[in-house]
């Protein structure tokens, strides 16, 4: 589904991607893992070319990442994507934001975008909200909105990055649980994360990233278990003993 060969990607003198290879099958769940810095939201974000890249290649489904214009919106209607923040539309309602790209994209009519979004609302647990405004909604229910939103656009591929970190300890599991029942229904996912629960229980693999580079990608109970780098033994040990 995705395969990306010699990524390089520079802030300036920052090498923040470093020869990246990296190849995500289809219906695979890779959760990228590693300390803050390591680069590992820029990955994520080189795949619907949030971020543009300097050399080396990436392609999806088969296909090279289109540099702009159409092809790109078609690419990015392809790649559903949730981030930190919820970027939810303040002045729409709940059922708004969600039918508003399959309309306006894939132009399906309104009482079709709006049957399958309440669907999509009702699989994250929202079904009761579709009218209310997203300032009325907790930070979990917003980003549960924003998951449900992606998946209105029928995506290939689900990007997350750090979908829960700006989240209240208590509404981190509700999304979580969201993204849980995706993975188990075959959607292939790359996600950005620092819940290490998450990535033992729905990875089919984990990367452990490091200063631009892929260190480790190991299914999760190796990874885990007996990490193979002192990079990894050291970011695992901060993380899971404190």
């Amino acid at each position: 589904m995705v395969v990306l060969q010699g990524v390089n990607k520079h802030y300036g003198s920052l090498h923040v991607l470093r020869d990246i290879d990296l190849t995500v099958d289809e219906r695979e769940v890779v959760v990228l893992i590693g300390p803050s810095g390591s680069g590992k939201s820029t990955l994520c974000r080189t795949i619907n070319r949030l971020e543009t890249i300097e050399s080396g290649s990436i392609t999806l489904d088969g296909q090279p990442l289109p540099e702009e214009g159409k092809a790109l919106a078609r690419l990015r209607a392809e790649v559903g994507m949730v981030f930190q923040s919820f970027n939810l539309f303040a002045h729409k309602t709940v059922l708004d934001n969600v039918t508003l790209a399959p309309i306006k994209v894939r132009k399906r009519g309104k009482a079709e975008a709006e049957k399958r979004a309440r669907e999509l609302l009702d699989r994250v647990g929202l079904a009761d909200q579709a009218n209310k405004f997203p300032a009325q909604l907790s930070g979990g229910q917003q980003q549960r909105v924003a998951i449900a939103r992606s998946l209105a656009m029928d995506p290939k591929l689900m990007l997350f990055d750090e979908p829960t970190s700006a989240l209240d300890p208590e509404m981190i599991n509700e999304v979580l649980e969201v993204m849980r029942s995706l993975a188990a229904e075959g959607m292939t996912m790359i996600v950005v994360t620092h819940e290490m629960g998450f990535a033992r229980s729905a990875a089919n693999r984990v990367v452990f990233m490091a200063d631009g580079q892929i260190v480790e990608s190991r299914p999760p109970a190796e990874f885990f278990d007996s990490p193979q780098s002192a990079r990894a033994r050291d970011f695992l040990s901060k993380i899971l003993h404190h």
